[in-house]
């Protein structure tokens, strides 16, 4: 999935950086401050809502989409608690390269902008 996320943003000129779990994900976000992340919810060492939590601590008007297939486990439903916590937008898996440009193009309105995708 991340490498599907790599190709396809830098394929429309967004300059990407990568974090392979969610640790690393808030760690690359603090060093370089991107102006969009795009989280997955499930993710080894720090999930999406806490890598969305760690984000917002640093900058609250961070932009942010979730991205989650796992829907609910339990009463809970991981997408709703990323939008109540502060994504900006949120995407269901799956989903296919317009959607999530979209979503991109609504939150970043020039390729010149740089995001990290955490997944």
């Amino acid at each position: 999935m991340v490498a599907t996320l790599e190709w396809l943003l830098q394929s429309e000129g967004y300059q990407v950086a990568v974090a392979r779990d969610g640790t690393e994900g808030i760690a690359a976000y603090g060093k370089g401050l991107p102006d969009l992340v795009i989280t997955d919810i499930i993710m080894p060492n720090e999930t999406g809502i806490a890598v969305i939590t760690g984000i917002k601590r640093i900058n609250p008007a961070a932009k942010i989409i979730a991205i989650s297939g796992g829907g609910r486990i339990g009463n809970m439903n991981f997408l709703e608690v990323a939008k109540e916590i502060g994504a900006s937008t949120i995407v269901t898996k799956p989903f296919d390269a317009e959607e999530l440009l979209g979503a991109v193009r609504s939150l970043l309105p020039t390729a010149a902008a740089a995001a990290v995708a955490a997944a």
